[in-house]
């Protein structure tokens, strides 16, 4: 894996959120440097995140208070891909969401019709949801294993949300582990990172070919496996939970391009023009 002095410079550049250019309520080191500096030359910037529970405008309002001014169509996130995928594989599906209101909210306003009927159910979406409960377990049990109509996707495999001060929140993984093991289902499709459609959506938004541009994350299993899985050239910054020697172990497709201690190192190749 080249060190950050090797790093080039591309056309569009893909950035994770949490973990890579801020933890909470604060932008990480160098990151406010980089995107001012690669808007300054010209270059496209999106931003990727597989956290369900804020909607695109959300997150552009964040990143504009922490400094960084981001419209809502530089956000790709599972409310932007899981409406992508029910359009596309499940029009006119009744569905029941088992997650937070933005994401609720965002299939509804797409025009599905949302339903907690079982019998009527056609498409069960599992997400990060502080609100799971037993009623809504029995409801998608009835639907996947009762009723045998549903089909089950969810938004996000993550198995838990890193949160400041090195505390974690269970994420998607563990309802949609929940739903698996007590119905027999399997969840057919996911959403968010490291799956293909997270990464096709980014593109489309971009209007670049992935040859030219660059994913830039904090975890192996998502940020840089999506990217390793379309064959698009990936840097790992360490402000997270994966470290060098973990992408070190991993078979030579599967490593990151670049491994970073800090994200403005991607500045390199402006410097040096």
């Amino acid at each position: 894996m080249p060190d950050a002095t090797a790093v080039k410079a591309y056309e569009g550049y893909l950035f994770d959120l949490d973990g890579t250019i801020y933890l909470g309520d604060e932008l990480l080191p160098g990151a406010e440097d980089l995107i001012r500096g690669l808007r300054s030359s010209g270059r496209e910037t999106l931003f990727l995140s597989n956290n369900p529970t804020k909607d695109p405008q959300m997150y552009a309002d964040k990143l504009t208070r922490l400094g960084l001014a981001t419209s809502p169509e530089r956000i790709v996130n599972p409310l932007v891909t899981i409406v992508a995928w029910l359009r596309r594989e499940a029009p006119g599906a009744a569905v029941f969401v088992i997650g937070e209101d933005p994401l609720v909210r965002a299939i509804r306003a797409a025009g599905f019709r949302l339903t907690e009927d079982p019998r009527e159910v056609d498409v069960v979406v599992a997400s990060y949801d502080r609100g799971f409960d037993y009623r809504k377990l029995q409801i998608a049990f009835d639907a996947l294993w009762q009723y045998r109509r549903a089909r089950l996707v969810a938004t996000n495999p993550d198995a838990y949300c890193p949160m400041p001060q090195g505390r974690g929140e269970p994420d998607a993984a563990a309802v949609i582990a929940a739903i698996e093991a007590s119905t027999g289902a399997k969840c057919e499709a996911n959403v968010g990172k490291p799956a293909a459609v997270m990464l096709t959506t980014a593109l489309e938004v971009l209007g670049l070919p992935g040859a030219q541009c660059l994913m830039v994350g904090d975890r192996l299993h998502t940020d840089i496996a999506m990217a390793a899985s379309a064959g698009i050239d990936s840097a790992l910054v360490l402000t997270g939970e994966s470290t060098e020697e973990m992408a070190r172990q991993l078979p030579r497709d599967r490593q990151p391009t670049y491994v970073l201690p800090r994200i403005d190192a991607l500045l390199a190749p402006f410097a040096r023009a």
